[in-house]
């Protein structure tokens, strides 16, 4: 998997010709023309519309299932967003309860693309704790919030 912000068309191109044959993009709105592009390349289109001041556990459980949909080692997704922030997190998200990863190793990756704000810290703390309350499992999060200047 890989995350990236917003690919012009000669970059899903580039992206399929390294193997990416699914892209979820994350952000809302009419998406229509990105998924004609990505189509037109015979790569699967999903879009999981995340509002950046909103993001929520259903959305991040939407995402999943379309993670799921792969059927092979061989599949290979490009998550994306406007800016790889939102990205960014969701495959932090994703690495640390569905796949088992190292919090440390998802956390160098994020914190090399950008430090989640207090909304997206929340986001991710609701994430994990509605993971560990269906898995009875407990893992945390050791990142920590961009500290925002006082409006």
């Amino acid at each position: 998997m890989v995350s990236s912000g917003l690919p012009s068309a000669a970059h899903f191109q580039l992206l399929k010709d390294e193997g990416v044959n699914r892209v979820i993009d994350l952000i809302p709105g009419d998406r229509l023309q990105e998924q004609q592009v990505v189509e037109g390349l015979s790569l699967n289109y999903h879009n999981v519309q995340v509002e950046w001041e909103n993001p929520t556990l259903a959305n991040f459980k939407e995402y999943i299932g379309y993670m799921a949909l792969g059927n092979s080692n061989d599949d290979k997704v490009l998550t994306h967003c406007k800016l790889n922030w939102r990205g960014a997190v969701f495959t932090y998200l994703y690495r640390i309860t569905a796949l088992g990863e190292s919090e440390l190793s998802a956390k160098q990756d994020l914190l090399a693309i950008w430090q989640p704000n207090q909304t997206w810290f929340a986001f991710m703390n609701t994430v994990i704790d509605d993971f560990n309350a269906g898995n009875n499992a407990n893992i945390s999060t050791t990142v920590t919030p961009q500290i925002e200047p006082p409006k």
